[in-house]
């Protein structure tokens, strides 16, 4: 535990604005945790010391229970202890509603999946009606060029059916017709 608080410390110790402390306090957390790691080595030094001697256990723990010699005062100890701890609860604090806030960007990103996916499927139902739209023009393009070619054909046998003076007066009445339907179209 002690040496997480320390990896805390250094994580809180790259941007101290972030998590509202100042220099102060990060040497203080250092120190605590500095003081609290060589409280522990001391103790499992008497705990094997003791065992290697054949001590009771009630005397095991009326020796653990006692607090180790600081080089602070018991308050400056109780103080910074509850700073670690006001810094450990603040810090759960700040990763929950991290937790929250990306929850919350998730659904929001979820939503903006759905919506796409319903335009992408509204689209792929536009391209598919587009398609069959497509072919029917493909399909009356082949008819109708079919019929085209079909009249050329009448077109080109009737031409060679007339003669000289029936191409010219079939010219003739063409261009005639031509002018009535430009007057009537054009100039009405």
């Amino acid at each position: 535990m002690v040496d997480e608080l320390n990896k805390t410390i250094d994580v809180a110790a790259r941007d101290p604005s972030w998590y509202g402390i100042d220099n102060r306090e990060l040497e203080s957390r250092r120190r605590w945790t500095i003081t609290t790691r060589t409280q522990v080595g001391d103790v499992k030094k008497s705990v094997v010391a003791r065992k290697e001697n054949g001590n009771s256990e009630s005397a095991m723990c009326l020796e653990l229970m006692k607090l180790p010699i600081s080089h602070k005062s018991d308050r400056s100890y109780q103080d910074s202890a509850e700073d670690n701890d006001d810094f450990i609860v603040s810090e759960s604090d700040r990763q929950m509603l991290l937790i929250k806030q990306q929850d919350e960007e998730l659904d929001e990103l979820s939503a903006s999946v759905e919506r796409i996916r319903g335009v992408g499927l509204t689209i792929h139902k536009e391209l598919l009606a587009q398609e069959k739209i497509i072919d029917d023009l493909g399909t009356e393009m082949d008819s109708t060029t079919n019929r085209l070619d079909f009249v050329q054909k009448k077109v080109a046998m009737i031409m060679k059916k007339a003669s000289a003076k029936g191409q010219i007066m079939m010219i003739l009445f063409l261009l005639v017709l031509f002018i009535i339907l430009f007057i009537l179209v054009f100039l009405t």
